[in-house]
């Protein structure tokens, strides 16, 4: 292989690498500087209201949702969806309904979260 292959290629992986890299750390910002597994974990108070539509939503879960929803709204959908929300039991499309539940004006009506749906 001559110079010139060798450096076109070693170009070409090296975007493809910092392509890769730049959407890990993209997604990894939805959530600000909090990385969404300890994101996640700090929404325990939610976890009944999580799994059951019947489950009264706590006081400390709705405090929780609406500051996430303030700081950061796209972290929510990144929490609902993470693969900690799914080890833990959360059924998306129940957990997405918890900001209605708990009554937040300001909450983010009608946007997708992955194929679920904010009512």
């Amino acid at each position: 292989m001559n110079m010139k292959t060798i450096y076109i290629t070693l170009l070409a992986l090296f975007l493809l690498t910092s392509n890769i890299l730049f959407k890990t750390c993209n997604a990894a910002r939805e959530c600000g500087k909090t990385p969404i597994p300890a994101a996640a974990a700090s929404m325990t108070p939610c976890l009944a209201a999580a799994r059951n539509t019947r489950a009264r939503v706590t006081p400390p879960c709705c405090s929780k949702v609406t500051a996430l929803i303030k700081t950061a709204p796209r972290c929510l959908c990144a929490v609902i969806l993470s693969p900690l929300a799914r080890q833990a039991g959360i059924n998306p499309g129940i957990a997405i309904t918890i900001p209605k539940r708990c009554n937040i004006r300001n909450r983010p009506i009608g946007k997708k979260c992955g194929r679920y749906v904010v009512p």
